[in-house]
């Protein structure tokens, strides 16, 4: 096992660069192409040595690391840079039911002055929704005496 992992690291160093694709060439595979004036390229393969005598631009050929690299794709692997986070504007405008000046005076209230407004207002509808219940009730006993009167006894069966 320690062996398997020592040769690993060994090949690891041992990998060189693609000088068209900028692709990973392991030991024992590539081709060494070296120009008159002594310059020495290494290729991953004839695909590769061919674009280049050709002059192709890598960075325009979709499968190259240059290409990627400027198109901005495999951003996983490179270290993303913080994203600056915009801060929301609050639109101030009226709502529905309330004008600028309410919404104004109502973000300028303390919160004991809001605190109070609140339980009267809370007051203020319990009071209705008991009232709207008596009415109710007195409604609905005026019905049954109502009812109770109007009603005539039947007739027994001879």
């Amino acid at each position: 096992m320690l062996q398997a992992i020592v040769k690993l690291d060994i090949i690891r160093s041992l990998t060189q660069t693609c000088r068209f694709s900028g692709l990973k060439i392991y030991p024992g595979r590539g081709m060494l192409y070296i120009r008159v004036d002594g310059q020495q390229f290494l290729f991953l393969k004839q695909k590769c040595k061919a674009l280049f005598n050709q002059r192709k631009r890598p960075a325009k050929l979709a499968w190259t690391t240059t290409y990627r690299k400027q198109h901005r794709k495999d951003q996983e692997q490179q270290v993303s840079r913080r994203k600056k986070r915009s801060t929301a504007r609050v639109a101030v405008r009226s709502v529905a039911g309330a004008s600028l000046e309410v919404i104004a005076k109502k973000k300028a209230e303390k919160p004991e002055q809001r605190k109070a407004s609140r339980e009267a207002a809370l007051r203020e509808i319990k009071e209705r929704t008991k009232k709207a219940k008596a009415e109710k009730s007195a409604q609905k006993a005026a019905a049954r005496a109502q009812g109770q009167a109007a009603r005539v006894p039947k007739a027994g069966k001879r």
